[in-house]
């Protein structure tokens, strides 16, 4: 049973989506070729290539650590650096798998307010050294939506890609919330990836109501040669790929993805505005995917932990609340009666 009040503690406390559960189940009829050669593996391929409007390579791999790892490692060398907020993903939470799978990339960290890498610092970096003692910038991370549940808009992500192109930096996106961005922003995801200069989307499917499945879509294929060798390599070739690849397959279609992304958004606004009526809750970041960062007063912070609510509070100098696929308007409620007490 689920612990009580861990609703808001994280997106993946959620279980998986009835729609990716019916696809586990038919996929689990009769027999399928392995390693990702069923229908099920080409069928979600396709259906990459007609959400995002573009001929494009997708990978399917296990964890969103392996998928920003692998997908970074695609684009440098180890004499090579990565561009990346200092409180991003790739910085403070993936154990130093991106090192790791570069053999050595460093990791060099930009300023910007909530999150979001700002394009004057990027340049700086970019333009601080150019000599052979110092690793040459070859990629810029970013994270969509942010660690701070903030999102990046196609003018924002085009400026980037301005500061990138002329000094031969590819753009990699981590959208572990890519969905909850894309319902957020409103405009196509090709509007919002290689339109704006992404070269690869590490898309999210766990936090989107899926069970262990992350797509790494590369649009500039070029960086994606080999690819498939670094997923064998690092143990994310999944020999059962059609228990991946149709979950992926079912989702797409028609727009369940975003729906359920708009859904958990929704309730974040909702949990958000209540928050803001009560004293001692102050909301510390905009509010635009499924995140809510707030700073809770002492009283307040009791009163729910009291309740048995679970909730981070390293993330973001606040207490963080993720709203997931699965949350309800009832729970919302009942976590703020816990904190008006």
């Amino acid at each position: 049973m689920m612990a009580p009040g861990c609703q808001f503690a994280s997106d993946n406390t959620a279980g998986i989506c009835p729609e990716a559960w019916e696809a586990l189940q038919e996929a689990n009829l009769g027999h399928q070729p392995s390693y990702g050669d069923d229908h099920y593996t080409r069928e979600a391929c396709d259906s990459f290539r007609e959400v995002f409007e573009t001929d494009c390579d997708v990978y399917f791999v296990f964890t969103g650590t392996a998928a920003n790892s692998l997908a970074l490692a695609s684009l440098c060398h180890s004499y090579h650096s990565v561009i990346a907020h200092s409180v991003s993903h790739v910085e403070t939470d993936e154990c130093g798998a991106p090192e790791f799978f570069s053999n050595g990339s460093k990791l060099l960290l930009a300023k910007g307010e909530h999150a979001k890498c700002d394009p004057a610092d990027v340049a700086r970096l970019i333009r601080s050294r150019n000599d052979l003692h110092f690793p040459k910038p070859r990629a810029l991370s970013v994270s969509q939506s942010t660690e701070f549940g903030t999102v990046y808009r196609p003018e924002e992500l085009k400026e980037l890609w301005g500061v990138c192109r002329s000094h031969g930096v590819s753009m990699h996106m981590d959208g572990a919330r890519f969905a909850n961005a894309m319902a957020s922003l409103g405009c196509s995801p090709a509007e919002a990836t290689w339109r704006s200069g992404v070269d690869v989307l590490c898309f999210g499917g766990t936090k989107n109501g899926m069970a262990m499945t992350e797509a790494v879509v590369f649009f500039d294929k070029e960086l994606s040669k080999e690819f498939a060798w670094r997923c064998k390599q690092a143990g994310q070739l999944a020999s059962k790929m059609r228990f991946i690849s149709a979950q992926w397959r079912r989702l797409l279609q028609d727009g369940v993805w975003l729906r359920y992304a708009s859904l958990a958004n929704a309730h974040a606004q909702a949990l958000a505005a209540g928050l803001r009526e009560i004293e001692g809750a102050e909301i510390l970041h905009a509010v635009e995917a499924n995140a809510v960062f707030a700073k809770l007063s002492p009283d307040v912070d009791k009163r729910l932990k009291a309740a048995g609510w679970k909730y981070y509070s390293f993330i973001g100098g606040g207490a963080r609340f993720m709203c997931s696929w699965k949350t309800t308007e009832e729970e919302v409620q009942a976590l703020l009666g816990a904190a008006r007490g």
